[in-house]
C-alpha cells in the first residue's frame, strides 16, 4: 500500500497537534499546531539540495517523524559525535583544532522517514542516513543551504524547538 501524502497531511492538520514544516525553498522551519503557525526559525539545509539517496549529502523530502530527542539538559554549544556528547563545548579555538568536523551541537532531533521506498527502508532510509535537526556554530549562515544533509539551526532556536516537540512529532520536508 502506498503512502497517501495528502491524506496524512489532512490527518495531521485536523488532529490539532504540533508538527513541523521544513521549507527548503524558504530555508525556514515552521512549528504548526494544526493549521496555525506557532513559531518560525531560519535554517540551513543541504548544500547539494534535496534528495533521498544514501550518500547523496542531500536533505530528504517527504513525511518524517522525530524518532529520538538527544541532548536534553546539555549546555548550549555541547559537541556531539555519533549522537554522544564529547564533553567539549564549541569554540573558535576548538574549530581550528578540527577544521573538517561537521559540527553537531546542543540538541539532536533524529528523523525517521514514513514513506516506504521514498524516505524509508533500503538506500533511501532517512534514519539510517543519520539525518537530524540539530544545532550548529552560531557563525554558520542561516537562510541558505550549507549542510551535508541535515537541517541546521541556531543553538538557542534548537533548544527552544526541542522543548516544543516529542518523539513521534510529524515533520514534513518539502521544496
Amino acid at each position: 500500500m502506498s503512502f497517501d501524502r495528502q491524506g496524512h497531511y489532512q490527518r495531521v492538520v485536523d488532529s490539532g497537534r504540533i508538527w513541523l514544516q521544513v521549507d527548503l525553498g524558504q530555508q525556514r522551519l515552521k512549528v504548526r499546531q494544526g493549521s496555525q503557525l506557532v513559531r518560525e526559525y531560519p535554517i540551513s539545509s543541504a548544500a547539494k539540495g534535496a534528495g533521498e539517496l544514501h550518500g547523496s549529502n542531500r536533505t530528504p523530502r517527504g513525511w518524517h517523524v522525530i524518532r529520538a530527542k538527544i541532548g536534553d539538559g546539555a549546555p548550549s554549544g555541547a559537541v556531539f559525535v555519533g549522537r554522544r556528547p564529547t564533553g567539549e563545548i564549541y569554540s573558535e579555538e576548538l574549530a581550528q583544532q578540527h577544521p573538517d568536523r561537521d559540527w553537531i551541537l546542543t540538541r539532536i532531533l533524529w528523523l525517521s522517514g514514513l514513506e516506504r521506498g521514498y524516505n524509508r527502508l533500503g538506500n533511501r532510509d532517512t534514519m539510517r542516513r543519520y539525518i537530524y535537526i540539530h544545532g550548529c556554530p552560531d557563525s554558520t549562515p542561516m537562510g541558505q543551504p550549507g549542510s551535508a544533509g541535515c537541517v541546521r539551526m541556531r543553538n538557542a532556536d534548537v533548544i527552544e524547538l526541542f522543548e516544543q516537540v516529542e518523539p513521534g512529532t510529524p515533520v514534513l520536508i518539502h521544496e
